[in-house]
Order: C-alpha cells, then structure tokens, then sequence
C-alpha cells in the first residue's frame, strides 16, 4: 500500500514524519538527522546537493549556485524566472520540485515502501497582505509536489498542525502556538480535548528569522560596504546616494545568488569609480566577485545567535577583509529589531481577537520553529499575555510531529 507522510518544507529546516501506532515517527533525512537545512547547492554539472552537504560545499567554496530560504519565493514572480543554474536553465520552482523529489526518494529508501500522499505544512499567510500572492503561493507550492511525484496533496497551516501534537496541557485549556519559522510568523489558538486540538483561531504574518537577519545586516554590516555613502556625478556638480537595491538584495537570502552577474560587477566597478568612500565599495566589489554574499549572511546570523545566548557577539567578516568585523550587542540587535517586537505582539492580539478571547483565557503558549528561542519572541508575547506559561519543549519537531499524525488520520479516512 502507498503510504502519506506529513512533510515540513520550511524556509530554514525541513523534516519528514510517518504516523506509526499513532505517534509520529519522523524519518532520518540526513545521517543521524531528523532535518536538514533546506538549502541546495549545483556543482558546475548540474549535480544537485541538499542540507548539511550544501552548506558544506559554500563552507568548502566549491564552484557552483549556493541557494537558500526557497520557500520564501513562492507566491512571487522570480519563483518561474529561469536562471542558468550549473549547466542549464531552471527556475526556482523547477528547484523546490527537486528538493522534495529528493525527500521522497530518502524517504523510500528508508522505510522501503512507495510514498505517493502528502501533508504538507504550509503558514497560515506566505504574504501578509497580499492575498493573490497568498493564493498563489498555495498553487505553487502543490505544483512543486506534483512534480515531485506525489500524488495526494494536502495541506495543514503549521501551527494547527504543532497543536495537534502539543502536550503538557490539561483538559479543555487554551493553549497559542507561536510558530516563528525562517519566513513567518503564525498563531494559532486551540483547545485541548479528548486527546484532540480544537483550533479557535488561526493568524500568520510574514515576518521570520531571515527578516531578522536581514534587519541586522542592513543596520550593522551593509554600512561597511557602502550602504548610506554617496558617489560623485559623472556629468555635473554634486553627490547622489549609492543605490540602496544593491544592498537590500545582498542582506536578503534568496536574492543573494541573482547578484552574481557581469551586469552587477559594472555596477560596482562604476561606483568604485565615483565613490567618495571607495574603500567600502572596494570591499562591495569584493563580496560580489568572490561570492561571498551567503557567507555574510551566515556571519551575520551566527552574530545575532551569539548576541541571543551571550548579550554581545561579533559578526566576522574576515572572509571579505582581514580583521573586519561588526560588533552587535543586546542593546543594539533590541533597536535594530524594535518594529518587529510590535508586530509580534500585534498578531499575538489579532489572534485573540479573531477568537474573541481575553488575554487571561490563555493557559499556556507553545513556542514553535528556531526563531521562536529569540528572546524577543517571549518579551512580545509576554507583553499580551503576562500570566502564560511556555512550553518550548519540541521546539524544532512540533509541526512535523503533527503533520505525521495528521498523514496518518488522513491514511485511515
């Protein structure tokens, strides 16, 4: 018989869980792993490594097209741009097919058995606001798994799909799930009973650790690469500000590999010619040529990890200068990532007013996805609900947990 597997394709992670004896069991992805990075990397023939193997081959700098945060594409026109990736042209979606083509495939291997249905987690909103993105995101995202050879597709919103496998609630309390993953931030409000989550209300936004991590490089590194400085008109009198794209591009993960171009190192060799501070966009010109921007972008979230556990880290940039680096402190990750707090704790208040629930209805919270150990995610939360208790115990396995479940209920119908 053809088995369904729940699947969490994430911006940062991703897992596979079966239901076994109705508990999940999840798969090991990756030797001795129960995820793996969603990232993947494309020698110069087209060979196509994924996870830890990835991020090994950037480590390693192995020549090739180093790609990450590919959820975050979908619902978006770049996801269908063909770009010449190893040997040939592909689109982002024809990579994400791949991705989970290969999930399938490690899958198989391992329970030997043929996997043909799915359920697949997926966030509450791909776009805040955009509702034809939103939809269109849903419809991408099902594309990608029918060519990756599945069959039966469904989805479940990640955090409905962590509360069904929540614990440590008692009977008929109210529990949120704060899901804050790689690319948003979901919220889910539920009843346990019977065994069961009775979901109250579900809310999402699209705000995740990238966007963190974007906030911070924009703040503490694009700076001393040029970001703010200005050029010298080529024709007149005057100075112009050095075009922000550039920057905005290189500080947000899935962009990064589309500024590998010739088109892109003349920009960056006229500016080097104009800059009043040609230093900083020597080291620009650097980052670009040697494609070093996923190397910057790992710095700068090994930095605000670091700033999370320790108070203080260092974002080391010695790979595009010796000695360079970008100091991060506590107080300064907290002013660069302010307007984030307030957000997090607009949707936490969202969620309860689409339940119509009073802050002191709310028993516990179950915080979901790496981002979630941020502590700007709790001081949000405790903010609007002051007298919650957390759970964080299955942090990084709560989704897929209940996608596996859910596969297994869906298995039996």
């Amino acid at each position: 018989m053809d088995l369904t597997v729940g699947i969490d394709f994430g911006t940062s992670n991703s897992a596979v869980g079966l239901n076994v004896n109705g508990q999940p069991w999840l798969v090991d992805v990756e030797q001795g792993s129960k995820t793996l990075p969603t990232a993947v990397f494309f020698d110069a023939r087209g060979k196509m490594r994924l996870g830890t193997a990835a991020n090994q081959a950037l480590i390693d700098g192995d020549e090739g097209r180093y790609m990450r945060a590919l959820k975050s594409v979908l619902g978006t026109p770049l996801l269908r741009e063909t770009r010449l990736i190893g040997p040939k042209r592909q689109s982002l979606l024809d990579v994400i097919a791949q991705f989970l083509t290969e999930l399938r495939t490690r899958t198989e291997d391992k329970i030997r058995q043929p996997v043909t249905g799915v359920v697949s987690g997926r966030p509450v909103r791909f776009h805040s606001k955009n509702d034809a993105a939103n939809a269109q995101a849903l419809v991408d995202l099902h594309e990608a798994y029918t060519r990756a050879g599945f069959k039966n597709i469904d989805f479940l919103p990640e955090p409905e799909a962590a509360a069904l496998a929540a614990k440590d609630l008692g009977a008929g309390e109210i529990g949120l799930v704060v899901d804050i993953g790689g690319g948003t931030s979901d919220f889910t409000l539920f009843r346990k009973q019977d065994g069961k989550a009775d979901v109250l209300a579900s809310y999402g936004v699209r705000l995740g650790g990238t966007h963190l991590d974007r906030a911070l490089s924009l703040d503490h590194v694009m700076p001393l690469f040029g970001a703010g400085t200005q050029v010298k008109r080529a024709l007149a009198d005057g100075l112009l500000p050095v075009p922000a794209t550039l920057f905005n591009d290189l500080a947000t993960w899935q962009k990064i590999p589309f500024l590998y171009t010739k088109d892109t190192l003349r920009l960056v060799k006229d500016l080097q010619r104009h800059a009043v501070e040609p230093d900083k966009i020597d080291r620009l010109y650097e980052v670009i040529e040697a494609e070093l921007g996923h190397d910057v972008a790992f710095a700068v979230e090994a930095g605000k990890i670091a700033v999370n556990t320790d108070g203080q880290g260092v974002i080391g940039l010695g790979l595009v200068e010796k000695g360079l680096s970008a100091t991060l402190d506590d107080t300064l990750m907290t002013a660069s990532l302010a307007g984030y707090k307030t957000e997090l704790a607009q949707a936490v208040q969202e969620t309860l007013a689409l339940a119509g629930l009073a802050p002191d209805a709310i028993g516990a919270v179950v915080y979901v996805g790496g981002t979630s150990l941020m502590s700007i995610v709790p001081d949000a939360v405790r903010s609007v609900l002051p007298n919650a208790r957390a759970i964080q115990s299955e942090a990084f396995t709560a989704v897929v947990d209940g996608l596996a479940i859910a596969a297994g209920q869906r298995q039996m119908a």
